[in-house]
Order: structure tokens, then sequence, then C-alpha cells
């Protein structure tokens, strides 16, 4: 299908309130069909799903939220952009659109916070789709662990730190920004890039361009919940699940270090692999993708 940024075929905005942050959302009408969230990943946007969100609003009525400090939602005063603050904004808008229960698709870290609210709420959540997701890697978590905790939190203020004095990276003109995107992945098509940076964007007052999101969203905190109290989130989600990798991507697949094994509870567990594909496998299989997911949907 063709794509592209003048489209006339788009969603609505809209905003909610959580925990005093004004946070944006897309509703793409059709809203007496079943609720499907898609959540993007992060240092993404919303409009990222809006060549998926096209083929699938027939038949269900897609919401698709930004997360704090991404897109047009409102950046945090103290720079938390911890596992739990995306969690608690996530059932927020569930919550308060009264949308549950419903299905999702989420990517990357997007695909986390879905999986952690579909193990906290399994009631809640009919299908859970997840591209790059299922993270962290039982080898990562060691990793993490292995440090001590004064050298966790020395390395997390140095961080934060070096984001504080961190400028907005500006590009001079659009079709820079959207060369930079290319260059970050190589399987995406120069129209989808053009249509992702025309929405990633804030047009500065001299005349630049920077990414919309906070660069505080990269300063991940020193600790999170134990992997084994990950784990057992994971062992409560009971909803049919599939996950969906790219072969090129970033984030190792699930079938081989006892990741899979922990969706002990679900329905069903489908895992899909994409060749040529990298992080965004919505976009760089799109065509496949969208048929992969009509037929688990």
């Amino acid at each position: 299908m063709t794509l592209t940024a003048t489209t006339s075929i788009g969603p609505t905005s809209h905003f909610y309130w959580s925990q005093r942050l004004r946070l944006h959302y897309l509703d793409w009408g059709n809203k007496g069909a079943p609720p499907l969230i898609l959540q993007h990943g992060g240092m993404d946007h919303g409009r990222s799903w809006d060549a998926v969100a096209m083929q699938l609003a027939h038949d269900w009525h897609v919401i698709v939220p930004e997360l704090r400090g991404h897109g047009d939602s409102a950046w945090v005063n103290d720079g938390d952009y911890s596992p739990a603050a995306y969690l608690y904004d996530f059932a927020q808008l569930i919550h308060q659109l009264d949308l549950a229960p419903v299905t999702i698709v989420g990517h990357s870290l997007g695909a986390g916070i879905a999986l952690r609210y579909a193990g906290i709420y399994p009631d809640n959540v009919c299908k859970l789709a997840l591209i790059e997701g299922l993270e962290p890697t039982p080898r990562l978590a060691d990793a993490g662990a292995a440090k001590l905790p004064d050298v966790r939190l020395r390395e997390w203020i140095a961080r934060k730190r070096d984001l504080a004095t961190r400028a907005q990276k500006r590009y001079a003109t659009m079709a820079e920004a959207a060369a930079r995107m290319l260059e970050r992945n190589h399987f995406l098509t120069k129209e989808m890039a053009e249509h992702l940076t025309c929405y990633g964007v804030n047009h500065n007052e001299d005349g630049t361009y920077s990414w919309k999101f906070d660069n505080y969203v990269r300063g991940w905190p020193p600790s999170d919940m134990p992997y084994e109290d990950l784990e057992k989130l994971w062992a409560a989600v009971t909803c049919p699940t599939l996950l969906i990798y790219g072969r090129q991507g970033w984030i190792k697949t699930a079938e081989k270090d006892g990741r899979l094994g922990k969706l002990v509870n679900a329905q069903d567990v489908q895992l899909e692999i994409y060749d040529n594909a990298g992080h965004w496998v919505h976009h760089d299989r799109f065509a496949d993708l969208v048929d992969g997911l009509k037929r688990f949907l």
C-alpha cells in the first residue's frame, strides 16, 4: 500500500491524564468494534503504526497511545522513565477508556509494558502480540545482577549527568533527519522514513528540527523488579501470545534460552521469525507482518 505523510486517512488526536501528566493517544475510530492497542517502543511515536492501523481499523477499534516523553505526550520534569511509570500510564489508559478486555500489539519497550500488564491483569487481555519483546534475556539479567549496587548506581548517576548536558540533536532540514533514520534502519523505505520523520520531529524556533522524544528516556533506571518476579509475571499471562522477531533484529529470540517456556499458562504461544527484517519488523516486512497479525488476531 502507499502511505504518505499527507494521507487524508488518519486518526483523531486525544489526551488523557496519568500521574499529573498529559499523555497523548490516537483513535482510529470504529468504536463499536473490539478494542486493539498498538503500543510503540522507545524513542518512537504513535504514528509509527499508521500503516498497520490502516489495515486493522476496519475490524478493530484501534487505539495508539504515546508513552510519556514520546510523541505528543508530556515530558517528565524529574526524568522518571522507569518501567513502573510506563506501566502505570498504560494501565490508566485502559482503565479510563474502559477498554478491557483488550487485544494488544506491542513493539520493543511497548511489548515489555504490554507483557507486564497482561501478567498483572490476565483477565483484561484477550490476545497479545509482541514484536521484538520478552526482555531481558537471562544473560543480560545475570550480568546486571552481578554488579554491586554501588556500581550500578554510580553508572546510572553518570549516565543521567551526561543526559543533563546533552543537547537535543538538531537537523537543518527534515530531509536530513529522514536520512538519519534511514541510516539507523537500512530496511526502511525512503517513503516510510519520511513519514516517520514528519510526525517524529518538532520544528525549532531557529528553523531546525529535533526528535520529539525526551533525551532522558535514555536514562534507564539502575534497578527494576527482580528477574524472578518478572518471570512470575510472564507465567501469569493466560491469553494466546504471538512472539515476533526480525532475523537481523536487536533482540535475541526466545526459543533457545528458556524464556519461551516461562509463558507456561498462556493458552497458545506462537513464535514467528521474519527474514530480511531488523528491529522494526512492522516496517521492514509490513505486508507479511500484517497478514500474520490478521491470522493471529
